[in-house]
C-alpha cells in the first residue's frame, strides 16, 4: 500500500509539473502571437474601426482594400522580388564561406589555428566601425550594387564557433575510416561531415536568412538606387516617416499622403509571412539524434 501511495503521489506530482509548464508555455506563445494576431486584424480592419479603437485580435468590418493597394503597387512587388534574390545569393554565400572556414578550423592538425580562432573571437567585440567600413565599400566601387549588401556581412562569427564546435562534436572515426578508404578532405566534407551536419546547417542558413530578410541599414548606407531597395526599407520608410508617396498615389507622384494605419498593417504582414514560410521546410532538420547508429561497436 504504501508503495502504491509514493507512485500515485508521483504520477500526480509529474502531471501537475506538466500542467504547469503547458499554461506557463501556452502564455509565452500567445504573449508572442499576440501583436501579430493584432497586426493582421488591423490589416483586415476597416478604416473607421482602426481609428475609433475598435480592433484587438478580431478584425472589424472585414476590408481588404490595404492589401489590394500593396499588391497592386509595382514597386513594393518589384521590392519583394529583389529581396527574395539577395536573401537567397546572400544565405548561400554566407553558408558556403562559413563552412569553407569552419572545417579547416575542426582540424587539431591544422597549425595557427587557436590563433585564427582568437582573430575570429576578436572580431565578435571589435569592429573598424562605420566610417571607415563605408570607405571601403566606396573604395572597392560597390555602392549602389548589390555587393554592398552582400560581401561584408558574409561570414558570422558567432556562427562560425557553433559551425566549428559542431564539427568537433562529430566522431573522428568516421573521418578516419574515409581517410583510410582513400578519401580526400574535400571528398570527406562532402560525403560525411555535410550530410551529419544538416541540423546546423539549416539552423544557420535560417538565422542568415532572417538576418538579411530584417536587414536595412546597410542599404541606407550605401544605396540610393530605388530599384536596389529591400522590402524592410519600405516599410521602414513608411512606418518611420508616417508618411508615403507611392502606395496611395501612382509612381512618380510628388503628393505625399498620409498613411493609414490599415495600410502600414497590410505592408508589415506583406513583409514578414515569406520569410515565416521558410521555417516548416526547415523544421524536419531540426531533429535530435542525428548521430545515433552513425558509430557502431
Amino acid at each position: 500500500m504504501e508503495r502504491s501511495g509514493r507512485i500515485v503521489k508521483a504520477y500526480t506530482a509529474d502531471r501537475t509539473f506538466n500542467a504547469v509548464n503547458f499554461i506557463i508555455l501556452l502564455v509565452a506563445t500567445l504573449a508572442c502571437l499576440a501583436p501579430f494576431i493584432h497586426i493582421f486584424a488591423v490589416s483586415l480592419s476597416s478604416p473607421g474601426a482602426i481609428t475609433s479603437g475598435k480592433v484587438s485580435l478580431l478584425p472589424v468590418e472585414l476590408n481588404f482594400e490595404a492589401y489590394s493597394k500593396v499588391f497592386s503597387n509595382a514597386a513594393m512587388i518589384r521590392s519583394l522580388g529583389f529581396t527574395i534574390w539577395l536573401t537567397l545569393l546572400t544565405t548561400t554565400l554566407c553558408m558556403l564561406m562559413t563552412i569553407a572556414i569552419g572545417y579547416p578550423l575542426s582540424k587539431k592538425k591544422l597549425k595557427g589555428r587557436k590563433w585564427i580562432m582568437l582573430l575570429v573571437v576578436i572580431t565578435m567585440f571589435f569592429s573598424g566601425g562605420i566610417i571607415p567600413e563605408y570607405i571601403l565599400i566606396k573604395n572597392l566601387n560597390f555602392l549602389d550594387t548589390i555587393w554592398a549588401l552582400v560581401l561584408p556581412g558574409l561570414i558570422n562569427p558567432f556562427y562560425l564557433i557553433i559551425l566549428v564546435s559542431f564539427f568537433n562534436n562529430i566522431p573522428e572515426s568516421l573521418e578516419e575510416s574515409a581517410e583510410i578508404d582513400g578519401s580526400s578532405h574535400f571528398r570527406t566534407l562532402l560525403s560525411i561531415m555535410l550530410p551529419l551536419s544538416m541540423p546546423v546547417i539549416a539552423t544557420l542558413s535560417l538565422f542568415y536568412a532572417v538576418a538579411r530578410w530584417n536587414g536595412f541599414q546597410d542599404t541606407l548606407m550605401y544605396i540610393t538606387k530605388p530599384e536596389l531597395y529591400p522590402l524592410q526599407l519600405k516599410l521602414y520608410q513608411m512606418i518611420q516617416n508616417n508618411m508615403i508617396t507611392d502606395l496611395l498615389q501612382n509612381e512618380g507622384s510628388q503628393i505625399t499622403t498620409m498613411v493609414p494605419e490599415g495600410l502600414k498593417a497590410a505592408s508589415v504582414i506583406f513583409a514578414t509571412v515569406p520569410i515565416l514560410i521558410v521555417y516548416p521546410w526547415l523544421q524536419r532538420y531540426f531533429v535530435s539524434g542525428v548521430m545515433l547508429g552513425a558509430v557502431k561497436g
